[in-house]
């Protein structure tokens, strides 16, 4: 039904629309609906990387179709991308793109998004915001569609967009959501489910061993079942827990992980995964998260414990959902994880064509099972609304639209964002006036140029856009490759580039504990003439002596050590080593850029660039 209301709205003629439907309704057909039907090439915007990868395998599967993928360095235009039917990539990608002046983008017909209710989210939202608001005005007939979750205000968006609205509940697979207290599973449907959990003793979860119960009665069914917890820890703690029941053997699959490379946490998964037992968190390596995807999909793994974020990005259905943890740490205090997400997570339930219905359960207990069943079950997902107005975004991109020569005013500026989901919401606010203080920032930082009224983007202003790193960011390495011009030739080492480009907010921060803030304290002070920012100047102190840290793993990959090695020593994931190696790759070649625009040689930046990936 939704797929018929998108053909009725125009979807195959041209027609631009937003598509607010349950996740498995058919929202990837109504995309090539669009796609196959354009008048010329088309752009599918994802997300995740992660996502990209399973929608190009889909495309490519269409016969006579050409399909790219474009996920990669970010200052790069990708000629070729234009020789392709549908393109698939990242909104920061294609922003990215956009900046670097890639004429393929001018010559599209169609443009897709999925996952369009990401508007609302920090950071990623108002790339993806400014991104759709440029396309529309470089190519002013432009088929735009629109794929969402069901949130609050999907009319807001298909207004902004000036597109045709397509709402609807419908899904193929039927879904009861319920909440479990005291081996009871009330759902919204009036049934109920009785659940037999064994006694707990006094070193038990009873959560987890609701938990445990839940997923042992899906699987001895014949059903899949998705695990959602609040944290890596507890995704891989549940994981064995459910591994002692020995749910659904599966020996070859085991070694199949075993060969993917030895790290404890690649160990701990191919042991749980022999029982038919998976864990999934951003700590895996790519290689392991794929490995448990397309086991899952295949059928070969009865439960993949998880954190929330498996349910923003790949397919993977299961016959049901339980959610233990509906709180997580924010890094101030525990939260309610909002409503969207946890809708995201319930809709994974009920395997088209597998399943009769799907069921989704949040596990309570007695005297939070009616509060549960209020916020989540019954509740509306949270409205849209734009972030486009955080500082660093505008910022960011402010500086892009001037140094991509859209505009050369703070008037211009305004009227380029005057197209925006922001400005949209917001029709009384003085967008001129907004962006006159980000101007003056800008301006401090030496990234732009005013004069009588006039606004040009400096030589490092240009490079720092074209670069793909935030202002801040640029800044903050324009000012370590001066330090480093006034350093002694002895003090310029591989640290030194490191601890400059690790101290930026393009570089993702590590976690710190407290057991070792001692002796990343002593490791700063011996290598203190090797950094450009005195201990005494860091402010704040903590963050620096995070960013020495990833400083020093990274610097210790570059000599020899393993994943393995770094992630005994340091508490960080095998993941988070191969991100935080391909951050540190991108950052250090803006850097070496910048030395260019500087018309400074800091040769330390390629070369320790070039040792990250030998």
């Amino acid at each position: 039904p939704p797929q018929v209301a998108a053909a009725e709205a125009g979807v195959a003629e041209g027609g631009r629309v937003v598509a607010a439907i349950p996740t498995a309704s058919g929202k990837t057909f109504i995309a090539e609906l669009a796609m196959l039907t354009a008048d010329g090439p088309a752009l599918y915007i994802v997300p995740l990387r992660a996502l990209a990868r399973e929608k190009y395998e889909t495309f490519d599967q269409l016969p006579g179709v050409s399909v790219g993928i474009s996920t990669g360095d970010f200052d790069a235009a990708e000629e070729e991308l234009g020789d392709h039917d549908i393109v698939v990539a990242t909104s920061e990608k294609v922003d990215s793109a956009i900046r670097n002046g890639a004429p393929w983008v001018e010559r599209l017909a169609c443009v897709v998004v999925d996952e369009v209710h990401l508007l609302g989210a920090p950071g990623r939202g108002p790339t993806l915001e400014v991104t759709l608001s440029t396309l529309q005005r470089r190519v002013p007939d432009l088929q735009l569609v629109a794929l969402s979750a069901t949130v609050d205000n999907p009319e807001a968006i298909a207004d902004w967009l000036d597109a045709a609205l397509v709402e609807s509940t419908w899904r193929p697979v039927s879904l009861r959501t319920g909440v479990y207290a005291d081996e009871t599973v009330a759902f919204d449907d009036g049934t109920d489910l009785d659940v037999a959990v064994p006694p707990t003793g006094p070193n038990d979860d009873e959560a987890t061993e609701a938990t445990v119960a839940l997923v042992e009665d899906a699987v001895e069914t014949g059903g899949q079942c998705l695990a959602f917890v609040r944290s890596r820890r507890e995704a891989e703690a549940l994981a064995d827990r459910l591994a002692d029941e020995d749910l659904s053997p599966a020996p070859a699959l085991g070694d199949e992980l075993d060969e993917l490379g030895g790290t404890a946490t690649g160990r701990q998964l191919s042991e749980c995964a022999r029982t038919g037992v998976g864990f999934h968190h951003a700590g895996l390596r790519s290689a392991h998260r794929v490995a448990v995807e397309n086991a899952f999909r295949d059928r070969r793994l009865a439960v993949i414990c998880a954190t929330p974020t498996l349910a923003a990005g790949v397919n993977v259905p299961a016959r049901r959902v339980v959610i233990r943890d509906q709180k997580r740490y924010t890094g101030d205090a525990m939260e309610w994880i909002p409503v969207l997400d946890v809708h995201q997570m319930c809709g994974r339930a009920g395997r088209p064509h597998l399943d009769p219905f799907g069921e989704a359960v949040l596990v309570g207990d007695a005297d939070t099972k009616t509060e549960l069943f209020d916020r989540y079950v019954t509740a509306d997902a949270e409205a849209v609304d734009s972030q486009f107005a955080d500082p660093e975004a505008l910022r960011t991109h402010v500086l892009s639209v001037v140094a991509s020569g859209f505009a050369d005013s703070l008037d211009g500026v305004a009227d380029v964002f005057s197209a925006t989901y922001y400005a949209h919401q917001n029709p009384s606010v003085d967008l001129a006036e907004l962006v006159a203080d980000v101007v003056s920032d800008l301006e401090a930082m030496e990234l732009l140029d005013v004069t009588k009224g006039t606004l040009s983007a400096t030589t490092l202003g240009a490079q720092t856009s074209r670069q793909y790193i935030s202002p801040t960011t640029g800044a903050r390495i324009v000012s370590g490759i001066r330090t480093i011009e006034e350093m002694a030739d002895e003090h310029v080492t591989a640290r030194t580039v490191l601890e400059v480009v690790c101290d930026t907010p393009d570089m993702h921060d590590t976690y710190l504990g407290n057991r070792e803030r001692a002796l990343m304290y002593q490791y700063a002070r011996s290598h203190a003439a090797e950094f450009t920012t005195a201990m005494h100047d860091a402010d704040p102190f903590e963050e620096w002596l995070t960013a020495v840290k990833t400083a020093r793993i990274l610097h210790e990959w570059t000599e020899g050590s393993d994943i393995e090695e770094l992630v005994e020593r340091y508490r960080i994931g095998p993941g988070d080593v191969e991100s935080r190696v391909e951050r540190a790759e991108w950052l250090l070649g803006a850097a070496d850029a910048l030395c260019t625009a500087l018309d400074a040689d800091v040769p330390e930046f390629r070369e320790v660039r070039a040792l990250l990936s030998p």
